[in-house]
């Protein structure tokens, strides 16, 4: 099989020696080939690329940004997409079973190239962009701004950095009474999430991992069903710990919540998020900027996902 290797050579924990490493393993069954990405957008560029002159994997090693370029690169064609570690949180990856250690990781992706373990997996789309794991709006998003403002910091402090900006974000936050927000259920069936300040719309869970532990918000999120839609509708401090204490359960499941602190719905198809004034919004963890409605929906079958086969 032709292959194209993917490298963001920026990604915090991606080496000159790692990407060596793994191209010569990938180099010893398939026939493959090496790209860089050096600027936003490069990576889906250099992946639709590679997927119309035929190329039968594009393997990612970089962080949740370059893999979600790279998934928008391949969508919709046969060209199978895999996921190798190389960034500070690599959510997706490890969210399908990838190891964390690189070189494992390559192995697990070898054999599941050669054993024919691909999945059509379903991707949710907005803007005419597609995401794996998440889109967050309102102080998701404002979390994910304040972090971008520092990328050199972001690359070496990773997680604590996030916890420092979230910290920040609802310190200057001023009115705790009433959201902003409201998530319009259009399929399969109308329903609606008023008053939120912020509502993440998940296609994979956990919605992220702090360390080795995983945050779980949207238990029912998978890449076979549709999405699921969590409005968080108070930032009162008492129920700020309720939710915390729910989310980094071993087995965390917001499921005890009150649903006047946090609301949830299940298998969405299409959802509008609507806001009093303009809010932020991030996809995959990359910033979008701001806007006053935002639509989403979910495509099934998409994406010809290499889901890893562990080492024997």
């Amino acid at each position: 099989m032709r292959v194209l290797l993917l490298v963001n050579d920026s990604a915090s924990s991606t080496t000159a020696r790692t990407r060596v490493l793994i191209h010569t393993a990938l180099s010893q069954r398939h026939d493959t080939e090496v790209a860089f990405t050096n600027r936003r957008d490069h990576a889906a560029r250099l992946a639709r690329g590679a997927a119309v002159s035929g190329i039968g994997a594009v393997v990612v090693l970089g962080g949740d940004g370059t893999l979600n370029e790279a998934a928008n690169g391949v969508a919709g064609t046969d060209c199978i997409l895999a996921a190798l570690p190389g960034g500070s949180t690599n959510v997706f990856a490890r969210t399908i079973g990838t190891p964390d250690d690189p070189l494992l990781a390559v192995r697990a992706v070898l054999d599941a190239l050669e054993f024919g373990s691909v999945t059509s997996a379903g991707l949710g789309r907005t803007l005419g962009r597609y995401f794996l794991f998440h889109c967050g709006m309102g102080l998701d998003a404002d979390v994910v701004e304040r972090v971008e403002r520092h990328p050199t910091l972001k690359r070496y402090l990773g997680h604590p950095l996030f916890l420092l900006a979230a910290v920040e974000v609802l310190a200057r936050r001023r009115d705790r009474r009433t959201g902003m927000l409201r998530a319009q259920v259009d399929s399969p069936a109308p329903a609606a999430i008023e008053g939120c300040f912020a509502v993440i719309v998940a296609n994979t869970d956990p919605y992220t991992y702090l360390g080795s532990r995983p945050v779980r918000v949207a238990p029912a999120a998978q890449l076979h069903t549709g999405l699921s839609v969590v409005g968080l509708r108070s930032l009162r401090f008492t129920d700020a710990l309720g939710v915390l204490s729910a989310v980094l359960r071993a087995h965390g499941s917001l499921a005890a919540v009150d649903p006047s602190v946090v609301q949830r719905i299940d298998d969405v198809h299409d959802v509008t998020v609507v806001g009093c004034r303009p809010f932020g919004r991030q996809l995959d963890g990359d910033h979008l900027g701001a806007a006053d409605v935002c639509r989403l929906e979910w495509v099934p079958d998409v994406l010809q996902l290499a889901v890893p086969v562990l080492p024997r």
